[in-house]
């Protein structure tokens, strides 16, 4: 790759723009897709099963994508940039159709596309930070895709807070604010991957570079081949990520799909069967909620930077998943839908540093070649964990928490102090080399 030069701070936000859309179209799937599921008479323990699009997706796509735009090189469109302006345009054409289901399935399978869209453009554009950026500048890098983060699911949640309020009635089995929601999302998708490959240039590959690209082109199973072997190699620090991400992702999932029933039950008393229209308030409240922790995400995203570089990042990711933890645990016994704001508080900090900081504790151990393959290893690591929740976390909260989704918050705040534990174990090659 051809040498990197320092980048001002408008310029690592203009690459970064694209996650905004990216994200957008995340929270609608977290804040959104649930209670579209609801509305169409999923009950509690069917929930998991109809979110496994997400994790199989990623799973399938982002390794697979990851080591194919490390293979790739073309002049005028660049290595990365096919990649995520192709998933841009999934994301959009699926989010323009999910308002139309008139069915779970018919729902489930959007989801599919949507998340294939999403993944598709997620690990190239992360390899693309690291591409573009020095070691100096990647903590800023990363945590501006977390500031993007919280910026474009606070909007997406906000939506479907304000959208209610000035959008009323049904169109079809869905409330009418429900397709202005994800019409934007299509709108925001498309439009902010195109500004980051407008204001961006791709640093070309070196001859040598160039050589290993063309003489490394196998055929169509090379990209699994190069996995594999990337797994077989992969840096001890990432095997200690892994752990961390079991616990983690698998609580966020069980939070993303029972806020909204939690907060429906402990301030409104309610179900959606049981209240439909009471449901249909604390899905707009949750979506204020969700959107208040997003806020927090993208204040604090910056702050997390410095203390990173002044406490170590396993420092701060291990107190920061704590923090999340305490709100997650008293989050489901508020009764003042207002004192939400201050339980979730904990989980936007915890946002913040789970979309930057971890990746700053493995980069410097991963080789520069395989940026992308090895953070689309990664994302297995999320995905995978979020599989088991998918497959497992129907049953658990059936037969074990009663299909309470108060319950199943309290369940996720434990593992999250289960992983902020396991975070403190974690040792990269520099402080193994240190010692």
């Amino acid at each position: 790759m051809g040498s990197k030069i320092k980048l001002n701070f408008w310029q690592i936000w203009n690459m970064n723009v694209g996650f905004f859309g990216i994200q957008y179209s995340f929270g609608l799937q977290q804040s959104a897709v649930n209670p579209i599921y609801d509305f169409l008479g999923a009950s509690p323990d069917q929930i998991p099963l109809l979110n496994l699009a997400g994790p199989m997706t990623g799973l399938l796509i982002q390794p697979l994508i990851g080591a194919l735009s490390d293979k790739t090189w073309h002049p005028r469109w660049g290595r990365r940039k096919p990649y995520f302006f192709i998933g841009a345009i999934m994301c959009s054409v699926a989010l323009l159709l999910f308002p139309f289901s008139s069915s779970l399935w018919m729902a489930a399978g959007l989801l599919w596309i949507l998340d294939a869209g999403n993944n598709t453009a997620m690990e190239p554009y992360r390899a693309f930070i690291a591409d573009k950026l020095d070691e100096e500048q990647l903590p800023l890098g990363f945590q501006m895709q977390s500031f993007f983060t919280g910026l474009g699911q606070t909007l997406a949640n906000l939506s479907l807070f304000i959208f209610p309020l000035i959008i009323v009635g049904k169109t079809g089995s869905l409330p009418t604010w429900v397709y202005a929601s994800f019409f934007l999302g299509a709108v925001c998708s498309i439009g902010t991957i195109w500004w980051s490959m407008k204001t961006t240039k791709e640093i070309p590959p070196t001859a040598e570079e160039l050589l290993y690209i063309k003489s490394n082109k196998g055929g169509v199973f090379d990209p699994l081949i190069e996995i594999f072997s990337a797994i077989g190699e992969m840096p001890k620090v990432m095997w200690q990520l892994s752990l961390v991400y079991l616990f983690q992702w698998y609580a966020l999932f069980c939070y993303w799909q029972n806020s909204s029933k939690s907060i429906a039950l402990s301030v409104w008393d309610a179900t959606p069967k049981s209240n439909p229209e009471a449901y249909e308030a604390a899905v707009g409240w949750t979506g204020l909620v969700n959107g208040w922790y997003n806020v927090v995400t993208f204040l604090t995203a910056f702050a997390l930077v410095g203390f990173a570089k002044r406490y170590s990042p396993k420092k701060v990711h291990a107190f920061c998943l704590f923090i999340a933890a305490i709100g997650l645990l008293v989050f489901p016994h508020i009764h003042d839908k207002n004192l939400l704001f201050f339980a979730i508080t904990g989980f936007g900090i915890g946002w913040a540093s789970m979309m930057g900081i971890p990746y700053l504790m493995v980069v410097s151990d991963i080789p520069k070649e395989r940026y992308g393959v090895y953070m689309g290893i990664i994302n297995m690591m999320i995905v995978i964990p979020m599989i088991i929740q998918n497959v497992s976390f129907g049953y658990i909260l059936k037969h074990f928490l009663n299909n309470d989704s108060r319950l199943a918050i309290t369940f996720a705040g434990v593992l999250l102090i289960i992983s902020s534990v396991c975070t403190l174990f974690i040792k990269t090659k520099k402080q193994e080399l240190s010692e």
